[in-house]
C-alpha cells in the first residue's frame, strides 16, 4: 500500500534546487509520483506528490532531513503526510 506525502519547496530560484531534493529522495528510495513547478520573477515554487513506502526511514527522520536539504540549499522545504494535508486544506 502507498504512502504517499506532499512535498513543498518554495524560496528564491538557485541552481540546482530540482537536482538535490530528487537526489535526497532517490537515495532515501522514495518515489516520485507527480510533481508541479513554476518559477514566477525569481521565485522557485515546486509541489511533488510521492511515495514513501519502500523507504526503510521513518516519516519524522524523512521531514527533518529533507528540511535540512532545503535549508542548506536556501529554501524552505515541508513534507506532510497526504491523509494530514488533506484535513488541513478541506473546504
Amino acid at each position: 500500500m502507498k504512502q504517499r506525502a506532499i512535498i513543498t519547496v518554495v524560496g528564491k530560484d538557485t541552481v540546482g534546487i530540482i537536482a538535490k531534493v530528487c537526489t535526497y529522495l532517490a537515495d532515501s528510495n522514495i518515489n516520485i509520483l507527480d510533481i508541479s513547478q513554476t518559477i514566477v520573477q525569481e521565485f522557485f515554487n515546486m509541489m511533488m506528490i510521492v511515495d514513501l513506502s519502500k523507504s526503510e526511514k521513518s516519516f519524522d527522520r524523512i521531514a527533518d532531513e529533507i528540511a535540512a536539504v532545503g535549508q542548506n540549499t536556501g529554501v524552505q522545504i515541508k513534507c506532510q503526510l497526504e491523509g494530514i494535508f488533506d484535513k488541513m486544506h478541506r473546504i
